[in-house]
């Protein structure tokens, strides 16, 4: 159960994803993954994290968790937060593996057979290049109607937002998530949204409002953007179309603003994806957030992710995991909806998981009529694909335990001659 190798695995044509594999002594390998600046969290993984668990017993996951919190980084989803979090997951994928077991059934097991799930509206190029998560990064294109890529949502709830939520309700998918206010121009620097790009913002939820009705859920999502001036403005002017959460509606770093900012709207206010550690959602909950939003594979890993879930639980709020992010991310996320009893519904991109995941992974979670299945395999179910590793695409990485162990009978034979 001794970990002798740490690998990570990140591509030239899509920069911002990155695998981690940590393999053990007994012949298991746990499979990990995180996402937006890979070259600083491969850095840390080999320079930092590895040094510091090559050679340690991978089943005492909580102590390794602890071994692997920075100095520096420790809170929010820094390089070091998203390092720690990759390898965390692969832990957990080592024990389900060792176990038999899938994820869930080391969880305490499942609290339902299937989880709802509710679509981040990304196309399939979103933010495939960049980690800089602006506008000119989406990946969008001209294309007024559906491109030749597969479920271009982004573009879809610009320019054509009832058909786009049609074809959802079509899957069986009753709630969907846009952010047209990141187009306007005041959400450069966040102070202000002017009365015509607010408009302009609104015009999707109007739409989808007015065809479906009650029929589909519209959550809306600000990335963080706006000052709590902008924020109270924009959460006003959603009530008119009952959206079913506003998400990280203010710059991050405001949290003592958040009060007013849920003061401002009828609808619950959602947030957390870009925060990590449990300290940091014990403030956003202690200031009036509704629905606690943890992304795995950025705040923590699953250790901190069940933490968090506990926390939301004994304060009665529902607890969402965030995956805009990769296939890995997905079963580990799927893995704890199924297994905390406080989840409603688990984020997905349909763009994403039908547009690039199986490039990645062998068995992608699940989909089915608009609910995620985990795999029943031993631990989160699912493997890179073989082909990965191949050709001028892939920058392979490994640390191993063959240099400490060398080093260490160098010291051996030093002090012994000495």
């Amino acid at each position: 159960m001794k970990i002798i190798g740490i690998e990570t695995v990140r591509l030239r044509s899509r920069t911002t994803v990155i695998w981690v594999r940590v393999h053990t002594d007994d012949g298991l390998v746990g499979l990990g993954e995180t996402w937006f600046g890979c070259a600083a969290v491969e850095a840390d993984i080999h320079e930092r994290i590895a040094p510091a668990l090559l050679g340690r017993d991978s089943s005492v996951i909580e102590t390794l968790n602890r071994q692997m919190r920075p100095y520096v980084g420790f809170a929010g989803t820094s390089a070091e937060m998203r390092a720690l979090s990759a390898v965390d997951i692969a832990l957990w994928d080592l024990a389900g593996k060792r176990a038999r077991q899938p994820l869930y059934a080391l969880f305490g097991g499942a609290a339902r057979d299937r989880i709802p799930d509710y679509n981040t509206c990304a196309g399939p190029e979103y933010l495939a290049a960049s980690s800089d998560v602006r506008p000119q990064n989406f990946g969008l294109t001209d294309a007024s109607e559906r491109t030749s890529h597969v479920f271009d949502d982004l573009n879809g709830f610009m320019k054509r937002p009832e058909a786009v939520a049609a074809e959802l309700l079509e899957m069986g998918i009753s709630a969907m998530k846009i952010w047209p206010f990141d187009f306007a121009e005041g959400a450069s620097d966040g102070l202000d949204i002017s009365t015509a790009d607010l408009k302009i913002a609104l015009a999707p939820f109007a739409r989808i409002r007015k065809e479906h009705r009650e029929a589909m859920r519209i959550k809306a999502e600000l990335h963080g953007l706006w000052s709590p001036a902008a924020a109270r403005k924009i959460c006003a002017a959603l009530d008119d179309y009952e959206v079913d959460w506003i998400e990280d509606p203010i710059w991050m770093d405001q949290l003592d603003h958040l009060p007013a900012i849920a003061s401002a709207t009828r609808a619950p206010v959602a947030a957390g994806e870009t925060l990590g550690g449990a300290g940091q959602f014990r403030e956003l909950m202690q200031r009036g957030v509704s629905v606690p939003i943890i992304d795995p594979s950025w705040g923590g890993g699953i250790t901190v992710a069940r933490k968090v879930a506990s926390l939301a639980e004994a304060t009665a709020r529902p607890i969402a995991f965030h995956d805009c992010s990769g296939p890995v991310t997905l079963a580990a996320c799927a893995h704890l909806a199924i297994a905390c009893p406080n989840v409603r519904e688990q984020e997905i991109a349909r763009g994403f998981y039908f547009g690039w995941y199986r490039d990645y992974v062998d068995a992608p979670t699940t989909l089915e009529n608009g609910f995620l299945l985990p795999s029943a395999g031993p631990g989160l179910g699912l493997e890179l694909v073989a082909d990965l590793f191949k050709g001028d695409d892939a920058i392979v990485r490994t640390s191993n335990a063959a240099p400490m162990l060398a080093k260490l009978v160098d010291d051996r034979v030093d002090h012994g001659s000495g």
